[in-house]
This record gives structure tokens, sequence and C-alpha cells, in this order.
């Protein structure tokens, strides 16, 4: 079957976790400057969360560039994504409103864990349903960020009993890592 309807329904999940994230963040009921800074926390944590969904959606948007058709167990690993990734914008809501406490710290890790696993499966499923010489499974190659990102996952949760700004740092420090710009897919569908 066609990729379009995969690729509409993600982009609209995608906008709405989005809208739903922003829809937390609550205007501070004091007109001054100070009032800003009781609200940080709970901005921050939008800021990061917008940055993972945007880095999920920006490298699903490029892997679906190499891919010409899905089929069922693809549907089903998108979906699997989309799910874990849904429950983003509540792991957010409580992390900003609770942002030194270990439990919020260590669920919102769990829920950048999560989408990060479902996205190693439904990339399984591409390389498999594509084959092993395909265009995308040379294009992931060792898949080096890929497979480092899920264990400082779990070390970002396990530091959230010890101190949760040594959580919030291993959590920044992915994202940067996958903010920057990977080429291999767009390198992959020119050499194609």
């Amino acid at each position: 079957m066609e990729k379009d309807r995969l690729l509409a329904f993600t982009d609209g999940v995608v906008a709405i976790i989005i809208t739903i994230m922003v829809l937390e963040l609550k205007a501070p009921h004091d007109g001054s400057f100070g009032a800003l800074r009781d609200t940080a926390p709970t901005f921050l944590s939008y800021v990061l969360s917008f940055v993972y969904v945007a880095i999920y959606w920006n490298n699903h948007h490029h892997f679906f560039h190499l891919v010409p058709r899905v089929n069922g167990a693809l549907l089903w690993a998108n979906l699997h994504l989309l799910f874990w990734l849904s429950l983003v914008p509540f792991t957010t809501g409580w992390l900003g409103e609770h942002h030194s406490a270990a439990a919020p710290t260590a669920v919102y890790g769990i829920s950048l864990l999560m989408p990060a696993i479902a996205w190693y499966v439904m990339q399984t499923v591409l390389v498999r349903t594509l084959g092993g010489s395909s265009t995308l499974a040379r294009a992931l190659g060792r898949d080096v960020k890929g497979k480092i990102s899920p264990p400082l996952y779990l070390c970002g949760v396990a530091a959230a009993f010890v101190d949760t700004r040594i959580s919030d740092a291993i959590y920044v420090l992915v994202a940067l890592m996958w903010l920057v710009p990977d080429r291999r897919m767009e390198r992959a569908a020119a050499r194609d």
C-alpha cells in the first residue's frame, strides 16, 4: 500500500502532540519578570520535549523518503512509535511541575526511552521489509546514535534517584546529539 496515508496520519498525530504540550503552558498571573522565572522549569521541559518530538518527526520524514510502500507490520510499528510519543505531553507536564523530584524525572526518561525502542523496532521492520541491501539499510550503517541513546536514557532514569540535574543533563545531551544534522538518508537518496 502507499505510504502517503501513514505519513499524513503521523504528521497529524505529531501536530496534536505538540499542540497538547503548548496548551499546557500557562501564562503567569503576575505581570513581573520574576513570575516568568517561576514558570521556567515548565517552559524548559516543554522546549526539550518539543525538540524530541521534532527530532522524531524529522527523522521519520527522512526515513520514509527511502520507503516506496508500506505493509501491515510497518503500520503497527509506526503506531507503536506514535503511542509512546503521545505520552510525552503527560510526562512533560509532570516534569515541569515537579522539576526536582525523582519520580517525574525518571518517568520522563522512560517516556524518552520507549519511543527510542519503538523507533528501533520500526527501523528493524523497515529494513526487514526492504531488505538488508536496501538504500535505507545501507544509509543506517552501524547506527551508533541509535544504539547509544537507550542506554543513556536508562542512565538518566537511574540518575534521577541520585540527582535530577544529572538526568536532565543526560536528556539534553541525547537531544543535542540528535540535533546535529544526520545527512545519511539524504545522501543515500541522492545516490539512488
